[in-house]
């Protein structure tokens, strides 16, 4: 009897199939995008979906055409399991971000084997800090403005600069890095919610298994593949983050699980729980946990098992719902998640209330030590917007006038796994003791993973990225005869061990009961004052910006300048981070992206200035933005060391250089008593970031964003794909979706002018005529047969952009000529509109 799935290949064209995937896998081009290949694993079916054979097999009889689909899925195959490893670890995958090495027997305690090697952070030259300082301002202010800053920067050289300076550098002496004091304080001091003002998120690829692709199998996909991870990372089997051979800093991993931002009347601390070894589920509101590590760090649970689990919980979670006298306004009124969306101030009022209990004291303490949160909602988003959105701070939806969207499903003070109805996945996480580029790490990294359990199903055979076999004292464990295991089996943990899924079920006071009802309206309203939309623009991506000798990230940034100055007529200040992690305890340089470059680039891109000028304009801007980035990434920044003069300022004039996180806050008029340079107007601009951007791409994810950090600003996170790229973009509804697809136009127009000019450069010398009269071509001297017409020519094809254009720029005749009226010329012309 013919499979039933084949009689279905009629809904599309096997043949047509099977021919792209044969030319697709034998191309270089394909093999340089192993992404791809995945993704055609759905286009072949296996003998039963939860079957792992390791090789497929031909149903019988053979329909037409199955011979090439068979062919197709042993390519594949061997792809997976011998090139798929390799792949995904070349250039082509990595980006600029590393990703771990398969490898069978990685040497132990590696993973911090540099941090005593890594060279401090430096403190740059006092006069090179204003001068950069300067030049960061020169385009955002007028030449009043200007003037009096430069005057303000004049008095503190002279005064009050040399004497802190040198403060400063003894104050380093004592510390790993001069910075990471005033970092902590200024993040943990902040009393706003972290949602929407902190936390970013990453939105991962979709998972290319076929049989993983709804939300539970993914779910379990990603515990699983996070429990390697840590069991790496805590065995010190992970490799260290390099960038062209330069070790970088891994302090940031020991904070990125078992950790939790916990709030206190004088802001907040981090507390990391270093033998965690549980997680935390939510689904409506409803909180569960359950042991997956033991002692050893080894997985206690198999996939299987972790998706049991997950089941369970979602059918218990469920009944919310469905059985009386509960109803969809007990999800909102007992979902105790929403807390950690408050202001600090009142959290950490709210908190005391909830720890006075003794049982819920308990369950925060679960909750406070889980490795992370597995966030399943029980919605799927509508469109992109809307995905993004659910990652950022969750959706909003009423029933009945209470709230039920999966905004009160989450707990933003640690790391949360997001797994949406439709099983598309990404992270949230706080964002105060780690960056974007070690989550990016690990994203990367149990993404990569849930390929490699791809390619096993396979061929068990294949590698594995990670090196966590299963726990002695797991229900699955099969003894095998190894040194290792045996240690691992004399371990005491297993009457601790407990792997059943348990609900956590608060003690709700009225009072409680009260915060939960208005911080879950707190945050709905939140929800309402922020939009959230995306751009994957599909035009082009690196290639084509490399091509023509551009850096891609300078590229991009100037895009949202043009972008920004052809909405609003105007330039504002510009903020991107550049990693330091090259230095202990590194973090992050501001690049001010506004430079006297960058200005003259939007200026003259909107004049009538001819093509080359533009793009002359632009490769300048590009070229300085490249330059400043080189500088941050080696500490040589104005902002962070301006702000560490600030930060020792304010102690010394409160009388306490060093003090003690329970000291109290400094008091009085500290402002009064500062130098110019920190009461000057230009403090305020550098300091208020209206393009408050970030730059995190890896093949592993599709979208990448935060929240805004100024009320009349845009929070911009994208990802420079090889061919595409992909921009998520936030605001308190200030046009954002107009201000993508003006950027968008802007990456049409710009690619146009680049071709032009491309092409005009590579023209085609015109033919000449020889001395016998024969129409010979310029370049090669060969006869040309027939009529020559420069029109026939396909390689001075017109380029047209398609649509209306946000950037004409007077070059009209370059989109072709219009035949005139012959009255065009007659009486005046009158604007339809004027706006």
């Amino acid at each position: 009897m013919t499979d039933p799935r084949w009689n279905s290949r009629a809904s599309w064209n096997i043949h047509d199939a099977s021919r792209q995937v044969l030319e697709q896998l034998v191309t270089p081009h394909f093999l340089s995008h192993p992404l791809r290949a995945v993704e055609l694993c759905s286009l072949f079916p296996r003998s039963g979906t939860g079957n792992r054979s390791s090789s497929p097999i031909m149903p019988e009889p053979v329909p037409k055409y199955a011979a090439v689909i068979y062919v197709s899925r042993a390519i594949l195959d061997w792809l997976l399991t011998f090139s798929l490893p390799r792949l995904l670890t070349t250039p082509a995958f990595l980006m600029s971000n590393p990703v771990t090495n398969f490898e069978s027997s990685p040497p132990a305690n590696r993973t911090f084997a540099y941090q005593d090697k890594l060279p401090k952070l430096p403190i740059p030259p006092l006069e090179d800090t204003c001068e950069r300082y300067l030049r960061a301002l020169e385009g955002l202010q007028d030449e009043r403005e200007h003037a009096q800053t430069k005057e303000a920067v004049r008095d503190f050289l002279m005064n009050d600069g040399p004497k802190i300076q040198e403060k400063l550098k003894d104050w380093a002496s004592r510390k790993d890095s001069y910075i990471e004091d005033f970092w902590y304080e200024s993040y943990l001091s902040l009393t706003d919610p972290v949602v929407l003002a902190l936390n970013p998120f990453f939105v991962l690829e979709n998972d290319p298994t076929p049989d993983r692709g709804a939300q539970l199998p993914r779910a379990a996909s990603l515990v699983i593949s996070s429990l390697g991870f840590i069991h790496d990372l805590r065995a010190g089997l992970l490799q260290p983050d390099t960038v062209r051979g330069t070790p970088l800093d891994m302090e940031q991993y020991k904070r990125l699980f078992g950790t939790s931002r916990i709030p206190t009347e004088r802001g907040c601390v981090m507390d990391t729980k270093e033998n965690s070894n549980h997680i935390v589920v939510l689904r409506r509101g409803q909180f569960y946990w359950f042991d997956v590590l033991d002692e050893d760090n080894l997985p206690v649970l198999t996939e299987r098992e972790v998706l049991r689990n997950l089941q369970a919980i979602v059918s218990d979670a469920d009944k919310t719902n469905r059985s009386e006298p509960h109803t969809p306004s007990q999800v909102a009124r007992g979902a105790v998640g929403v807390l950690s969306t408050e202001n600090r101030k009142i959290w950490s009022k709210l908190r005391g209330k909830l720890a006075s209990d003794r049982h819920n004291a308990s369950c925060l303490e679960i909750v406070d030590d889980a490795l992370f949160v597995v966030c399943l909602d029980d919605t799927a988003p509508e469109n992109v917007g809307d995905l993004c959105s659910n990652f950022l701070c969750g959706t909003y939806a009423l029933d009945g006038g209470e709230q039920v969207g999966t905004c009160t499903n989450r707990w933003y003070d640690k790391l949360q796994i997001i797994v949406c109805a439709d099983g598309a996945a990404g992270i949230n996480f706080e964002h105060t003791g780690v960056d974007g580029h070690t989550v990016l790490r690990f994203a990367a990294d149990i993404f990569t993973e849930g390929l490699m359990l791809l390619a096993r199903s396979i061929n068990p055979t294949a590698p594995t990225l990670f090196h966590a076999t299963l726990s002695p004292h797991a229900k699955a464990y099969k003894p095998k005869h190894s040194p290792r295991l045996a240690s691992a089996s004399a371990s005491p943990s297993h009457d601790t061990i407990d792997t059943t899924p348990k609900k956590l079920e608060w003690k709700m006071s009225p009072e409680l009961r009260v915060g939960v009802r208005f911080a879950e309206t707190r945050i709905s309203a939140l929800i309402c004052q922020n939009e959230c939309q995306a751009l994957e623009f599909k035009g082009y991506g690196k290639n084509f910006i490399t091509s023509h000798g551009f850096s891609p990230d300078a590229f991009v940034q100037m895009a949202f300048q043009a972008a920004y100055f052809g909405l609003y007529g105007r330039t504002e200040c510009t903020y991107e981070p550049a990693m330091t992690k090259s230095f202990l305890h590194g973090r992050t340089e501001a690049i001010r992206t506004v430079q006297p470059e960058s200005v003259n680039f939007t200026k003259t891109f909107f004049s009538d200035a001819p093509a080359t000028q533009k793009v002359a304009a632009l490769r300048q801007a590009c070229e300085r933005h490249s330059k400043l980035t080189r500088e941050c990434s080696q500490g040589l920044g104005q902002d962070r060391h301006l702000y560490a003069l600030y930060c020792l300022l304010q102690r010394q004039i409160s009388g306490n250089l060093d003090p003690a996180p329970n000291d109290p806050a400094p008091t009085g008029p500290i402002a009064n008593k500062m130098p110019p340079i920190f009461t000057d107007a230009g403090w305020e601009t550098l300091g208020t970031s209206i393009l408050s951007t970030s730059n995190c791409g890896n093949p592993a994810l599709r979208l990448f964003g935060f929240g805004p950090v100024a009320a009349d600003g845009y929070g911009i996170g994208y990802i420079i794909k090889e061919d595409r790229l992909s921009v998520c973009a936030s605001s308190k509804h200030l046009q954002t979706r107009r201000f993508l697809d003006t950027l968008q136009g802007y990456l049409v127009d710009v690619q146009r002018l680049l071709i032009q000019l491309h092409r005009s450069a590579n023209e085609r010398p015109a033919p000449f005529v020889d001395h016998l009269g024969v129409l010979r071509d310029s370049k090669t001297g060969r006869p040309i047969n027939g009529y020559h017409s420069e029109d026939s020519n396909s390689d001075t094809e017109e380029f047209t952009m398609p649509g209306y254009s946000f950037f004409d720029s007077g070059d009209v005749e370059l989109l072709g000529h219009r035949k005139k009226s012959a009255h065009s010329d007659v009486g005046k012309v009158i604007p339809l509109a004027e706006y």
